[in-house]
């Protein structure tokens, strides 16, 4: 029996997340609201899962509070000893940018859901 090892690394969630592509919400009545951009791309070093993705959360003042994308490289970490840069994956959270470790696309929904709740929860109390 021949096993195909591209099929233990399916992304089971990534119709879910492509599906998203375009969508805005309004999530709260003080004007918070997130938007989904996302794409298929042909896999590459910067793109490894095929799809380029901007989940994020804006404040009233259309401001990003909190965003998950792979549209540009980061550092591993930050000052001057923050070596070479690392996987486009990362996120955002207000002014402060970190490496995110892709693992698939519904941990990445799951993982942006969680932190627009945090936000919402330190800024509105809701």
């Amino acid at each position: 029996m021949v096993v195909n090892h591209l099929d233990k690394k399916k992304d089971h969630g990534l119709e879910t997340l492509l599906a998203l592509d375009g969508d805005t919400y309004v999530i709260h009545e003080a004007g918070y609201w997130v938007k989904f951009n996302v794409k298929r791309v042909e896999p590459a070093p910067a793109w490894p899962h095929g799809i380029r993705y901007s989940l994020t959360l804006h404040g009233p003042g259309n401001e990003r509070l909190v965003g998950f994308d792979n549209a540009h490289a980061v550092r591993k970490t930050s000052g001057p000893s923050g070596g070479r840069k690392a996987a486009n994956d990362h996120r955002h959270r207000f002014k402060t940018i970190r490496p995110y470790t892709y693992d698939n696309a519904l941990q990445l929904i799951d993982d942006f859901w969680r932190a627009v709740d945090q936000v919402l929860q330190e800024r509105t109390g809701s």
